[in-house]
């Protein structure tokens, strides 16, 4: 509970760190990680600052020389710690420190295990996936560098990339690669390279190390700021055989700082021989196209109807002149073999004419309406008869038999009338309208 004061009414300052002593009490002892420095002993005591592994916060630290000495192996400045510590006040001069009362130290195997559950957690997450991974530019304009003060990792990126692309520019964040500093820093620097619209892709490199000194690159502040960017990233940490979480988030993941400078820029040796291959290829592809059109130009001129126009017209004039001579030879043959066939059907139709018969002495006796008589049984007296000759027709009247008048002069016949061209080919047809 909170005292009740007033400015009238004021704690005593032994008052209000006994308070605070009591409250610090209260927490009783806790297990707590972190990583040593400023370690010194002095008598019986041993002296040392804890700093969070990831946020730059401390506390001081005192251990019983007994207690420091029973660790195996004996820490030291930089090593990762795991302490039982109880919380202390002192009212007297009002400072806080933790004393220590055991000291484990993180072994490889622990380490290594924390950081396989801090993957598996993170490749839940889906922050590994190959789907979230951007492609480089070919051609960076600017490419943002975070590496370590004067370190060597830094000299192979810039002098590898320079080599191979003289025109490159960078933006270099120098920054603590190990250490309790390393993780806030480089997490600072890619951020600020993240917010620069000039960086095109940001490189993190360092050089290897053992696994405690990379341990800044799998952590998980560092590793979800890598996450986030905008910018693709490139991992260039350790060697090949290190693999920290960052390699597994980044975009790119280059096995050296000197593998990185090669994935982030062309070779201008390379690019100059490869448009020149391209060039080569082009001109043989143009040149091979140009050589078969040619050719099929020559072809197709060297053809006939090309080479001499005029004579392939005569030759279709020629064959227009046969196709008619053939077609009037045709036609007049059909036509002599109709003229052939009429004739003999007109053979045909003279000799069975009755006006052939005529011609031999024979008459044809009719009726006006004329039906031909067959029969004198068919005649009775009195009937009008027309007789018909090779050259002309009589009309006549029957008489009976018994009849003792004396016959009627037949009439003289009229004049003929001359026949038709045809008249001899076809018989003639009696005229019923005319008189007797």
């Amino acid at each position: 509970m909170s005292a009740k004061t007033t400015p009238e009414n004021p704690l005593p300052v032994r008052t209000v760190l006994q308070m605070v002593g009591g409250w610090i009490a209260k927490l009783g002892t806790v297990w707590v990680e972190g990583q040593i420095t400023d370690l010194s002993a002095r008598g019986g005591t041993v002296f040392l600052t804890l700093r969070d592994p990831v946020a730059n916060v401390s506390a001081r630290v005192t251990a019983p020389r007994n207690v420091y000495e029973a660790t195996v192996p004996r820490p030291v400045d930089g090593a990762r710690v795991v302490v039982h510590v109880k919380p202390d006040f002192w009212v007297n001069r009002g400072s806080f420190a933790l004393t220590a009362l055991e000291i484990r130290p993180v072994g490889v195997g622990e380490l290594l295990a924390r950081l396989e559950r801090l993957r598996q957690v993170m490749a839940s997450e889906g922050l590994f996936n190959a789907d979230r991974k951007r492609r480089l530019p070919f051609l960076p304009g600017t490419i943002g560098l975070v590496c370590g003060r004067d370190s060597a990792a830094e000299r192979d990126v810039l002098e590898n990339a320079r080599r191979r692309w003289p025109a490159v520019r960078f933006k270099v964040e120098e920054v603590a690669v190990q250490g309790p500093y390393a993780v806030t820093e480089v997490t600072e620097a890619v951020q600020k390279l993240d917010a620069d619209r000039e960086v095109d892709v940001i490189v993190i490199a360092r050089g290897g190390g053992s696994l405690e000194d990379l341990l800044p690159f799998s952590d998980e502040s560092l590793v979800r700021a890598v996450a986030a960017c905008r910018t693709p990233v490139v991992s260039a940490i350790g060697h090949e055989q290190d693999s920290p979480l960052l390699d597994l988030v980044a975009d790119v993941r280059a096995s050296t700082p000197t593998d990185a400078a090669k994935k982030v820029v062309p070779d201008v040796g390379e690019q100059l021989t490869l448009v020149r291959q391209l060039r080569d290829r082009g001109r043989r592809v143009v040149g091979g196209w140009l050589e078969r059109e040619l050719s099929w130009l020559t072809s197709v001129r060297s053809r006939p109807s090309l080479a001499d126009p005029v004579r392939e017209l005569e030759r279709r004039a020629e064959q227009v002149d046969a196709l008619r001579d053939r077609t009037r030879r045709s036609l007049g043959t059909s036509i002599d073999r109709a003229e052939d066939s009429l004739s003999h059907l007109r053979a045909q139709l003279v000799a069975l004419s009755p006006a052939a018969t005529l011609e031999r002495g024979y008459a044809i006796v009719q009726r006006p309406e004329g039906e031909v008589v067959r029969r004198a049984a068919d005649i009775a007296p009195g009937d009008l008869l027309t007789i018909r000759l090779t050259d002309d027709r009589l009309t006549v009247r029957t008489e009976s038999p018994d009849d003792a008048a004396p016959a009627k002069k037949a009439r003289k016949p009229s004049k003929p009338r001359k026949k038709p061209a045809d008249e001899d080919a076809l018989p003639l047809l009696p005229d019923p309208t005319e008189d007797p």
